[in-house]
């Protein structure tokens, strides 16, 4: 064994940062998510991930730059705060952002996301698209889900725990290939995993609608729009990784949790490598 790591580390210290990084996450107490009914392993506070949100939230309105137009973001606080009411974790203090992004293609300005903490933004192009406030309230929810089953703190969680499988698998690979086969792989189960957290977010997003008194439906309009954006967009090559759900199972995901079941039209559509809970 080389006694100095690709990294420039000492392979020895590696390993201990490696080992203790395991340990740290298997000691860690599982903690019960009433939202999702089920025990996530957390080893970052509450208190920690409000910090490290308001941290990242200034880095992302200094880079993509915070919209001017009043009355929009009142629009938009308005509705996320009534959402946020109603949530599983109520007790965060939200807030909600419309972002410009000009220096972003078109495409990338479609888009809405959430960092630790409750930190909520969504670009100005996405919010001009939407037809009503229950629209609008569909996406909210949506990110408000991904904060309140702490998909943000897992996912770092999760990366730490793939920095360490990776740096294992570097010390005991044979060759390139092995390691990059090996990497490519951990990283599929990490997209595998935000597949799944989008399903999730979609689940909360419907009873956070209803409970604020919003059409839920709508989110499923939404999701239509979106579909019908990509087909009239350039055709594009093989995408190696997807990070979302196929259009066809978040619409079946929101149908099932709107009406209690799933159409025909929903079951046909669901593709063979779904991995939505149904």
């Amino acid at each position: 064994m080389s006694e100095v790591s690709p990294y420039g580390i000492s392979m020895k210290i590696l390993l201990l940062i490696v080992m203790i990084t395991l340990a740290f996450v298997a000691a860690a107490p599982a903690e019960y998510n009433p939202a999702t009914g089920q025990d996530d392993i957390v080893f970052i506070s509450e208190t920690q991930e409000v910090r490290m949100g308001r941290s990242l939230s200034k880095g992302v309105e200094e880079k993509f730059g915070i919209v001017k137009d009043t009355g929009m973001q009142i629009r938009v606080s308005e509705i996320g705060q009534r959402l946020a009411a109603v949530c599983d974790r109520p007790q965060l203090a939200y807030s909600f952002i419309v972002l410009e992004g000009k220096k972003l293609e078109e495409e990338q300005r479609y888009n809405a996301f959430a960092l630790p903490g409750g930190y909520v933004y969504m670009f100005k192009d996405m919010v001009e698209d939407m037809q009503s406030d229950d629209e609008l309230a569909s996406i909210l929810a949506h990110e408000i889900g991904h904060v309140v089953a702490k998909y943000g703190i897992k996912k770092l969680q999760g990366s730490i725990g793939t920095a360490a499988l990776q740096l294992l698998g570097t010390m005991t690979a044979k060759d390139g290939r092995t390691q990059a086969k090996s990497s490519v792989a951990i990283a599929q189960l990490m997209m595998a995993n935000n597949r799944q957290a989008e399903l999730e977010a979609d689940k909360l997003s419907v009873r956070y609608l209803e409970e604020a008194g919003f059409d839920p439906k709508a989110a499923v309009k939404v999701i239509d729009r979106m579909l019908e954006k990509q087909l009239k967009g350039e055709v594009r090559h093989y995408r190696y990784f997807r990070t979302h759900p196929h259009a066809s199972e978040r619409k079946a995901m929101l149908n099932k949790e709107i009406e209690g079941e799933f159409g025909f039209d929903d079951y046909i559509n669901i593709p063979p490598d779904s991995d939505a809970p149904f």
